[in-house]
């Protein structure tokens, strides 16, 4: 994907062209912004751009394309992932090897195999390309080895951090990047989230705890964290529609009147309640908490409330 692909970005597309465009590539960048706000494809096509560029479609780097692979590290829940290029490599954070279901971090085994892969000579250019996506879970001793990298990276290496906040990562960490910021943007993804929110929320109403407990018996960390975004986006819609709002506003318009039926049931106080209740989840799941548990308390004190 080209850069000029990139959707409701136009300063970051600019800046990013303007770089490969004089040839003044920073050795490390700081893409953030909002999830769902273009930052991670915004990545990918920026490492394109610097791996292969506008050539013609003879040329060998275009290709050398080869299916995904990965390179493990000392464990095999630090992994560096090798996309389609052989010189791109996107770093994610996983959870602990023995806790399938625990917090996704980045840990000190990821970067020290990212440094290892960074030491040897690109496969097929004068480059290499880490992405770092969600760059904030690093942990432990994790952010201390990566600034040490940052500080001395072996030429020709690129970086580009996915981060939500210049703030996610200590500040020693950001002043070596450039940043580039990704404006937040409307995406489908809060309908969805409010969507489901909405239907488990009935489904808990009308079955009960057993209802509620068949919905939630595989809720991983990862999705707990999403359904209640997503309780947190309908209590906000639904005070939206008591106040009489245009459905423009709400987080899918087309599901304005399935919110006003709803908005009936409760108060501007119950509502306040329930983002209140949001809110402590979230901090909950920060902490270990079950994300099982933290979802039925959400779902249970909204009923709690509702009419």
């Amino acid at each position: 994907m080209a850069l000029e692909a990139i959707r409701d970005q136009p300063r970051a597309v600019e800046l990013l062209r303007r770089a490969l465009d004089g040839a003044r590539v920073a050795h490390a960048y700081a893409f953030v912004g909002a999830p769902g706000s273009g930052r991670m494809t915004s990545a990918l096509a920026f490492a394109e751009e610097l791996l292969i560029g506008r050539v013609g479609a003879g040329n060998p780097l275009e290709q050398a394309t080869h299916a995904p692979t990965r390179v493990s590290g000392p464990r095999s829940n630090n992994t560096v992932v090798v996309t389609a290029h052989p010189d791109l490599h996107v770093l994610a954070p996983t959870p602990p090897e023995s806790n399938p279901k625990g917090a996704r971090t980045i840990r000190i085994g990821a970067i020290r195999e990212l440094e290892r892969q960074a030491a040897l000579r690109p496969v097929l250019g004068g480059r290499r390309v880490f992405i770092l996506d969600e760059a904030e879970r690093m942990t432990g001793e994790a952010p201390e080895a990566f600034l040490k990298f940052l500080e001395e990276p072996p030429p020709g290496t690129v970086v580009v951090l996915v981060l939500p906040g210049v703030r996610a990562v200590p500040a020693t960490v950001v002043s070596r990047c450039q940043i580039v910021r990704f404006r937040a943007r409307q995406s489908s993804r809060a309908a969805d989230a409010v969507g489901e929110a909405l239907a488990l929320l009935q489904a808990a109403r009308a079955e009960g705890a057993p209802g509620l407990f068949r919905r939630t018996d595989r809720v991983d960390r990862d999705r707990a964290e999403a359904l209640v975004d997503g309780c947190w986006l309908l209590c906000r819609d639904l005070l939206l529609a008591r106040a009489g709002a245009p459905a423009a506003l709400l987080s899918d318009a087309g599901r304005a009147a399935e919110l006003a039926t709803e908005a009936e049931r409760w108060t501007d106080e119950d509502l306040l309640a329930g983002i209140e209740a949001c809110r402590h989840a979230r901090e909950t799941l920060i902490n270990n908490v079950t994300p099982r548990l933290t979802v039925e308390t959400v779902v249970s004190r909204m009923l709690a409330r509702a009419a």
